[in-house]
């Protein structure tokens, strides 16, 4: 009898398989925060792709000290590394405002062997007028990062130079601005920092405007789903009409 009790009791305390179980995937996630961030703004992404059974690899670079194309090498190299040493071969990349930028200076003068979908959240694709103002201001020139000239919509503008994209992508954009009528936030529908139409770039797959602000999207719950079904499906879930067709 009383081994029949302990025994009941191992078996109440002892972890077993179930619907929530999570399955690992033989997958890697790169993710990249945006400009005066690290990737502590990313936690919430990072813990529900590990839900999901991915393995993530949440890099910090650091975005206020180098241009553009620096920061693409040592911020994807280090995602492709991480996700490497675990023996994973097929990468996805989740990225936040610069960090989109740059995947696509990346992937401007390098092949990424095993290379999945991307899905950016708020990115400056066209560059951004916010971008255009801080950099119109002289006190501020001395203070200001390398990025943030290169993250204008002028000739100095590294999105705009960039072209067309040739990989799998998804664009998530934002669409409440809770910044008070400020100079440089843009007079058109925006995320508080990027304006939906600056997110956009030809050859994306697919296109998703949710009401999200750009400075905490990647806690949003409805943007997250539309990540891990963007990564997962190929395109993002539109309940009330068949995948958006957007144009290459």
């Amino acid at each position: 009898m009383i081994g029949t009790s302990l025994l009941g009791m191992l078996f109440a305390f002892m972890p077993f398989a179930s619907a929530e179980t999570i399955v690992p995937r033989q997958e890697c996630v790169v993710l990249l925060h945006g400009l005066w961030r690290t990737e502590l703004s990313m936690m919430a992404v990072e813990w529900e792709l590990g839900d999901a059974g991915y393995t993530v690899a949440n890099i910090t670079y650091p975005s206020l000290l180098y241009p553009i194309e620096e920061l693409a090498e040592m911020a994807v190299d280090a995602g492709i590394n991480e996700c490497r040493e675990q023996g994973l071969t097929r990468i996805h990349f989740v990225t936040h405002s610069l960090g989109g930028i740059l995947v696509r200076q990346y992937l401007d003068t390098h092949d990424i062997e095993g290379l999945g979908r991307v899905v950016m959240m708020g990115p400056p694709n066209q560059g951004s007028q916010l971008a255009d103002y801080v950099h119109s201001l002289p006190l501020l020139r001395p203070l200001e990062p390398e990025a943030i000239a290169q993250l204008t919509t002028g000739e100095e503008s590294v999105p705009r130079q960039l072209g067309p994209v040739e990989f799998e992508l998804g664009v998530i954009a934002g669409n409440v601005n809770r910044r008070p009528p400020l100079p440089g936030i843009p007079d058109e529908a925006s995320d508080g920092t990027v304006a939906v139409a600056e997110t956009m770039v030809p050859g994306m797959v697919d296109f998703v405007e949710l009401p999200a602000s750009h400075t905490f999207m990647m806690w949003n719950p409805d943007v997250l789903a539309q990540v891990l079904f963007f990564l997962e499906h190929g395109r993002f879930d539109h309940p009330d009409q068949a995948a958006s067709e957007v144009a290459p």
